[in-house]
């Protein structure tokens, strides 16, 4: 399946909040929605659940309009909305029920889940009494139980221990690897690097960048050496170039369009040298280069 926004416009009184938002997520792939706070990324995410219709554009499935009716979705929220003093496994039930499940088969999907996130022991606990973390895995059982077609997982590692982390880490892969679409909203990049093929980066309500992730890293000038030398300070001073990341390594920044083998070889050539790499630009790298200050900068400054 491919699910695809397409043109997508949403004006909230007289602010423009998204403006022909266009992307695609394929099954057993994850899409990585990315912006800052106020981008718009919660409005595109409620459009497509069909919370509330967009001004102008469609959302597609397989190239079709999208029938609400037959396709069902599973929702992980940013702000949790469970019912803090009702007993776990009686509410967990009773979402399932409201996503198509009979009583029966509500109630055996919910004990596979608890057992599969280890929360067995507080089926008949009141959620108050659970931890943050454990919270959290509750809410990610009211978005798998009912096997959705299209998942929408918005900071779902948000308030976890490293081992809850890593657990959750394992169901993530799991729902991908089943075929599941999934669409992944977060502002910890390390995960969305970790689990998502392709990206989508909105800024001021518009996508500035999209595509397959690794096409795009391949697509950043390779201008930049990682080196590790016992002349580190020696390489800075007679380069006049680079900066310390590490107690030992060092980057060097050429011109765009350099020939960065010929500056390996001069590199290695001049100076004592123990690793030398081209630096790839992380996600973290690129999310900074499209919505950070500066790009917001140029983008008012070509709108005046």
């Amino acid at each position: 399946m491919q699910l695809s926004l397409q043109n997508i416009c949403k004006r909230f009184g007289a602010k423009q909040v998204l403006d022909e938002v266009s992307l695609t997520a394929t099954s057993g792939r994850a899409c990585g929605l990315l912006g800052r706070n106020g981008a718009g990324k919660t409005t595109a995410i409620r459009i497509l659940l069909n919370v509330f219709p967009s001004d102008s554009g469609q959302v597609l499935l397989d190239g079709a309009p999208i029938d609400y009716a037959k396709v069902k979705f599973g929702y992980l929220p940013e702000e949790r909305g469970l019912y803090p003093k009702k007993q776990i496994f009686d509410q967990l039930v009773y979402f399932a029920r409201l996503k198509g499940m009979s009583k029966r088969e509500a109630a055996v999907a919910v004990d596979k889940w608890l057992d599969r996130l280890g929360m067995s022991d507080y089926r008949d606990k009141r959620l108050e009494t659970l931890s943050k973390g454990n919270q959290q895995k509750i809410q990610l059982i009211t978005a798998l139980c009912h096997d959705p077609d299209i998942v929408v997982l918005d900071e779902p590692f948000s308030g976890l221990d490293p081992v809850n982390a890593l657990l959750l880490k394992d169901v993530v892969s799991e729902v991908i690897n089943d075929g599941k679409i999934v669409l992944f909203s977060s502002h910890q990049m390390n995960y969305i690097e970790e689990f998502c093929d392709d990206i989508a980066v909105l800024n001021n309500g518009k996508i500035v960048l999209g595509g397959d992730l690794r096409d795009i890293k391949r697509s950043y000038p390779r201008n930049k050496l990682v080196v590790r030398s016992s002349e580190s300070q020696k390489i800075i001073a007679e380069l006049n170039r680079g900066e310390r990341i590490t107690d030992d390594e060092i980057m060097l920044t050429f011109p765009e369009g350099t020939d960065i083998s010929l500056a390996m070889r001069l590199v290695t050539e001049r100076y004592a040298v123990d690793e030398l790499r081209i630096y790839e630009p992380s996600l973290n790298d690129i999310f900074v280069s499209y919505a950070g200050d500066d790009h917001q900068k140029a983008d008012k400054e070509g709108q005046q």
